[in-house]
């Protein structure tokens, strides 16, 4: 899926894979869910988001610098202490700051897919449709050659497969796009 910032911009992309292994309606279920990213506008909002981000870590590192180099009153020479707790106040805010953004950021991805998928069942009047999408989606053992962390929120389900010793583990943590789809399977049941 390659949604612009309006749906006048928006592009939704099928992959030959997908086409082959799903039905009518379960490619229907998952066109549905893409257009719902492109009327909910969720690109803008990560946008926005992004650069929100972006602008807390170049205060923090504005003001990291600031206090390392020239201290609050500009007295490069004064043996403040009050300097010194700032300027490690600043470094964390430095260090932590970006962590804290991507974890927001990936926070908002999830919600926002929950949303995608309620506003697809709004399109199509057919939870089962997208139900089963995601359930072969999820249990297909087809690793993606192609997709890497920077591309992984653009597929419907986590493209990364995960296994463990006792089978596939719930996939849904901080550091995902994607919640698990057992999830989200839960979740559009409970719209039925």
């Amino acid at each position: 899926m390659l949604p612009g910032r309006n749906p006048e911009n928006a592009v939704i992309c099928v992959t030959t894979g997908l086409l082959d292994k799903l039905e009518y309606y379960e490619l229907e279920g998952v066109i549905a869910h893409e257009l719902s990213h492109i009327k909910n506008y969720d690109i803008r909002l990560s946008c926005i988001v992004s650069v929100m981000v972006g602008f807390i870590v170049m205060l923090a590192d504005m003001f990291s610098r600031a206090l390392f180099w020239g201290g609050l009153d500009g007295d490069r020479d004064s043996d403040s202490k009050g300097n010194g707790i700032l300027m490690i106040i600043g470094l964390i805010f430095l260090i932590l700051s970006p962590i804290f953004g991507s974890l927001m950021q990936l926070a908002l991805s999830r919600k926002r897919e929950f949303l995608a998928d309620s506003t697809a069942i709004e399109f199509t009047r057919n939870p089962d449709g997208l139900i089963s999408a995601l359930q072969k989606l999820e249990a297909d053992d087809n690793q993606l050659a192609t997709a890497n962390s920077a591309t992984a929120n653009m597929y419907i389900v986590n493209p990364f497969k995960k296994n463990t010793k006792e089978g596939k583990k719930k996939s849904s943590n901080l550091w995902s796009t994607h919640p698990s789809v057992e999830d989200r399977i839960e979740a559009l049941r409970n719209l039925k």
